[in-house]
């Protein structure tokens, strides 16, 4: 039985422009990633801050970035001041990413703006950007989706997946989350 193509992954190509840099430049940031940020003493903030900023990233004042944290393009990404970023926590910013001030992503979090269209033949990205508000927490090991917007002092629980907005001050859950109470 002869079935229809449905993802033919040698007719995906990368749009024109999409990294925002060029080959060169993200070549260059994932070494000093590898070489520079990631084997830095923890308590070396400062330099990794200094890194980021080095690439376009835009961080505000105070902020705390883990060693082991991943940014894919670090020129897409904005954080606020006083912000947390954990330890292994990802920023697969192939769309931006908004860190409002005093947001705390936790360990082993995924911010995830890009994924694939399921429904074209050659597997284009379908990507959106995702802005967390001032004042909320992502707990340990969220997952947070293309296109999300997390409202200012929201709690997203540990190991919630996280596909939709999350209303200001609420406290969600869950897989996938769920909005459970508010945050007085």
């Amino acid at each position: 039985m002869t079935q229809r193509s449905v993802q033919d992954l040698s007719q995906f190509r990368v749009p024109e422009g999409f990294r925002g840099r060029s080959g060169i430049v993200v070549q260059l940031w994932w070494l000093t990633q590898a070489l520079l940020f990631a084997p830095s003493l923890q308590p070396m903030y400062a330099w990794r801050v200094f890194l980021l900023r080095l690439f376009g990233a835009r961080i505000g004042k105070g902020v705390l970035v883990r060693p082991s944290a991943r940014f894919t393009y670090p020129w897409k990404i904005t954080i606020g001041d006083n912000a947390w970023i954990g330890d292994g926590a990802t920023l697969y910013s192939l769309d931006s990413i908004e860190i409002g001030d005093n947001a705390c992503i936790s360990q082993d979090c995924y911010l995830c703006t890009g994924s694939h269209d399921h429904r074209s033949v050659d597997f284009r990205y379908n990507c959106a950007p995702i802005r967390i508000g001032a004042q909320s927490w992502i707990a340990a090991g969220c997952f947070v989706g293309p296109g999300v917007t997390v409202g200012e002092g929201t709690v997203v629980g540990a190991r919630a997946l996280l596909l939709q907005d999350a209303e200001e001050m609420s406290l969600y859950a869950g897989h996938p989350a769920k909005r459970i109470g508010s945050r007085s």
